[in-house]
């Protein structure tokens, strides 16, 4: 790593230059080395931060596709992570040795979200683990496909008690945690583009997320007195393991690229970029709030 530094001063986050206009002396440091950015600084480590630094995270579905970026992105950012998963155990605990690489505490929990008892545990036995959660990730989620009039009622429970009852229950136990704590904290759910663009053959996925929408909104009056922020993040189509068949259908693929401004498919870190604006102090006015990352999907319409 080489920095080339001068003299010069702090305010805040950014760096000033004795005997330059403040105009031309403005940079915002360099999140790796304690330098200004360029054009003074050469360094080519991973801008990261510490803007998590000695916070606890709780994450659903933490061992693969988004919930992995996000635990990944926040163990860089500095906090120490508890994720659940559901089978994997393998997986889980290459997931979990490849965080404490990086200097942080990270422990795997096998548990069923979709079961509300197992959702309690994870909350509990994170609070046991490391004293405190400070930050709650909803992220596991699943969706069947069907046609409306073939989905059973075991398709519609298996997709509804993961997506809406099984994070309304984890949360509730957050949330009396916290308030047993008394010093507030955030809460991010992803959700998904289809808390309001129509999927069919997915009714009841889109439901659920539908209900993940109304309960953020609705929560995010509940909590503020408790100093508790809740926001949602909505993907759109992103690279991750539910979306293996489309990304193997070229013909499909082309058409949804089509229609996406930026013509390109998400990756799990830009929905991890954005979980870490929302779990930092940056985001502490932000509540009750969706926030799409689609590549302009969702509002892409064009008359001509």
């Amino acid at each position: 790593m080489i920095c080339h530094e001068r003299a010069g001063f702090r305010v805040g986050p950014f760096f000033f230059l004795p005997n330059v206009t403040v105009t031309s002396a403005l940079f915002h440091f360099c999140n790796v080395c304690p330098t200004p950015r360029a054009p003074y600084c050469e360094c080519k480590e991973k801008p990261v931060g510490n803007r998590l630094l000695g916070k606890i995270v709780a994450i659903t579905g933490g061992s693969q596709g988004i919930g992995l970026a996000i635990a990944q992105r926040f163990a860089e950012e500095g906090a120490d992570i508890s994720f659940c998963y559901r089978s994997n155990k393998a997986g889980a605990d290459e997931v979990a040795a490849g965080i404490q690489k990086l200097g942080r505490k990270c422990v795997g929990f096998q548990y069923d979200v979709g079961i509300v008892s197992d959702g309690q545990k994870f909350i509990a036995d994170s609070v046991a683990q490391f004293g405190r959660i400070d930050i709650l990730v909803n992220n596991a989620g699943l969706e069947r496909n069907a046609d409306f009039w073939n989905v059973t009622e075991a398709d519609y429970d298996a997709v509804l008690n993961v997506n809406l009852k099984g994070l309304f229950f984890i949360t509730q136990a957050f949330v009396k945690h916290r308030m047993d704590a008394k010093t507030g904290g955030k809460i991010i759910n992803i959700s998904s583009v289809h808390e309001e663009l129509p999927f069919p053959h997915f009714a009841s996925y889109c439901a659920s997320k539908g209900g993940v929408k109304m309960l953020t909104r609705n929560l995010s009056i509940e909590l503020a007195p408790l100093g508790i922020t809740i926001n949602s993040i909505a993907p759109g189509a992103i690279e991750t393991p539910i979306n293996t068949k489309l990304l193997n259908d070229p013909v499909k693929l082309a058409a949804l690229l089509a229609n996406i401004p930026l013509k390109r498919l998400g990756k799990p870190e830009d929905v991890a970029s954005m979980a870490v604006f929302l779990a930092s102090d940056e985001s502490n006015y932000a509540t009750g709030t969706t926030f799409f990352l689609d590549g302009g999907l969702t509002w892409n319409y064009q008359e001509q």
